[in-house]
């Protein structure tokens, strides 16, 4: 079983959960702030999950690559929507300050 380390805690899931779910499930969020309540709930639209992963993800679709190239996001940053993100493997997941996570 995979495991995520998010904001010092190590949270094992199943291969190929999703890592939004899996953080939410475990009473811990990917969205900073009122992003907690107004988010599009995993449908990939909204931005505000974007973290940094460290280890190996699937790729981007084609909603997160959309997304992640509209601002207050830009590809170039390297962060991941973790709606979008399945955990397969070991991973360190950061959040950024800022209402989308954006600063890192």
């Amino acid at each position: 079983m995979p495991t995520v380390t998010f904001k010092g805690q190590k949270i094992e899931c199943e291969a190929g959960a999703n890592l939004r779910k899996t953080l939410l499930n475990n009473k811990l969020s990917p969205h900073n702030g009122k992003a907690k309540w107004l988010n599009c709930k995993g449908m990939g639209t909204c931005g505000t999950c974007a973290v940094k992963i460290k280890g190996v993800v699937n790729p981007k679709a084609w909603q997160e690559k959309w997304r992640l190239n509209f601002p207050p996001h830009h590809e170039r940053s390297g962060l991941r929507l973790a709606c979008q993100v399945k955990v397969w493997e070991d991973m360190e997941v950061e959040k950024g300050s800022g209402f989308w996570g954006q600063h890192i």
